[in-house]
């Protein structure tokens, strides 16, 4: 039995996707020339005035309201004043008594068990430069470009207990934020920085431990990893008596630990004072509520809905969920899908009907169906192409023509996968694939029976195997007839002639 216990809160940053900075009109670009998106007011120059970004304001207040906060309607700023290359004014402008939201939640599925991590605060700031160190020449530069970016900070309260809870955490954050459409949330370009609070305690006890700030995790499997060593790191150093420090942490992905960056025992004054320039203001209640009312549907609201109105798992579900774009794609098939069943040439591309129907009668099968060619095969093709659904050429109404004609065995399965991948190379139907490939399943009885019989001939040995009982053998025998028939016979109606043949005497 662990004898100890890991206290976890984690600061998440998230740049905004704002056109414009916070306080000035550069552009909020990833990836141009360094300084190129520079002006006085980003650089601090004297005699500048900030004026903040209104849809960074509201930005901000939807995700507290994702994040189920309570929004401040009183917005104020202040100047954190701190010294560092990348930051010219030689001070922050931030939040600091009064964050624009606080006391929030985000229920977590952690494994099927939904645990409520508590949101501390989340208040709007201007981000920082970035330093690039010059080991060949001995230097250090600077580049302006994300001074003045529009950033979120999200201080989560010390609820996770493991390593594993913090990783479902973040999983859980970025998804809801992505589902805002406010940031990319790209960790590798910088848009989403993590750190993590970290202390260990023993079993039962009311007090915190000594808390180790960890920085430098460019991944959810590094904060992941960071966790793990420095909650044994932390336990050994109890076990054996030892003092934990209070410091900031480094973590090494090539060492794979952590090591020490600076001490905190001393904690930073940063002599916060209101921010003179930018005049406090109350948002108007209106503005808050019209706000609300633009929040789209959040993950855990789609899987809910998913799992009772189209009868998925929970499994498949959580699946789908997990890129907004596929979600209401396999919706789109759903509807399109459950509306033409039969015959497959009745599909119709009129979504004006589609929106108008009510669709609370899709058959399970049907559901789950779709949802196998979408986590199946589509997915791998996904994947293997490095692409998402937004990026591929493929009509919602030609995939499901492609499913209905697999599930009425004009084609088989393993040639409707074939001819999936020559829809997304070339953008055709798949009605036009299959007649130019001569793709048509093959359910001519007695093209079939000739198969089977050269099959029986060619393995006796399984076939006595059937007579005798085994009937799991068919499988062989049916799998080696599609072999020769290069995928394209009926398996059913091949099934049906072997039984007949070894069976039915």
């Amino acid at each position: 039995m662990n004898t100890f216990e890991t206290v976890i809160g984690l600061e998440v940053h998230l740049q905004l996707n704002t056109d414009t900075k916070i306080f000035c009109g550069c552009g909020n670009i990833f990836g141009q020339a360094p300084n190129a998106q520079t002006c006085p007011v980003c650089l601090g120059l004297p005699g500048t005035l900030p004026v903040l970004n209104k849809k960074a304001l509201f930005y901000a207040m939807k995700i507290a309201m994702a994040l189920n906060c309570q929004i401040s309607p009183y917005i104020k700023f202040d100047r954190k004043n701190y010294y560092y290359p990348d930051l010219p004014k030689g001070y922050q402008i931030s939040q600091y008594d009064f964050p624009i939201a606080k006391n929030g939640f985000l229920m977590v599925n952690a494994h099927g068990d939904l645990k409520k991590i508590g949101i501390t605060r989340a208040h709007l700031e201007e981000d920082a430069g970035k330093l690039i160190h010059d080991t060949a020449v001995n230097c250090s530069l600077v580049d302006y470009n994300r001074t003045g970016t529009p950033l979120m900070e999200i201080v989560s309260e010390p609820d996770m207990r493991t390593p594993q809870q913090a990783h479902d955490y973040l999983t859980a954050l970025k998804l809801t934020l992505q589902y805002l459409d406010i940031s990319d949330c790209d960790m590798e370009k910088g848009s989403l920085r993590c750190d993590a609070n970290v202390s260990v305690r023993k079993m039962g006890d009311a007090k915190l431990g000594t808390k180790v700030e960890i920085k430098n995790m460019n991944s959810f499997k590094a904060v992941k990893s960071a966790l793990e060593f420095e909650e044994i790191r932390q336990q050994k150093m109890i076990a054996a008596g030892e003092r934990i420090s209070q410091e900031t942490r480094l973590w090494s992905e090539e060492k794979q630990a952590t090591f020490a960056m600076r001490s905190k025992e001393e904690a930073h004054d940063y002599r916060y004072f209101p921010e003179p320039d930018l005049v406090p203001f109350i948002v108007e209640q209106k503005i808050i509520d019209e706000i609300a009312h633009s929040l789209p549907e959040l993950p855990l609201q789609k899987l809910e809905r998913f799992i009772s109105r189209y009868n998925l798992s929970s499994y498949d579900a959580g699946i789908l969920i997990q890129d907004k774009h596929l979600a209401e794609f396999f919706e789109g098939c759903a509807q399109l899908y459950s509306e033409n069943i039969t015959p497959v040439s009745s599909i119709k591309n009129n979504k004006e009907n589609r929106d108008n129907t009510d669709h609370t009668h899709i058959l399970k099968g049907v559901s789950k169906k779709i949802t196998n060619w979408i986590i199946g095969p589509l997915q791998q093709e996904l994947n293997s192409r490095k692409s998402d659904i937004n990026t591929i050429e493929l009509k919602l109404e030609d995939f499901v023509k492609l499913i209905a004609l697999v599930e009425s065995g004009s084609v088989s399965n393993l040639v409707g996968k074939d001819v999936l991948k020559f829809m997304l190379d070339s953008g055709k139907g798949p009605e036009a694939i299959i007649a130019e490939q001569g793709l048509a399943q093959v359910s001519d009885t007695g093209a079939l029976e000739k198969i089977v019989d050269e099959i029986l001939n060619e393995h006796a040995q399984i076939a006595n195997q059937v007579k005798e009982g085994k009937e799991s053998a068919i499988g062989f025998l049916v799998g080696q007839s599609m072999r020769k028939t290069h995928g394209k016979a009926n398996p059913k109606l091949l099934g049906e002639i072997i039984k007949r043949r070894l069976l039915n005497g």
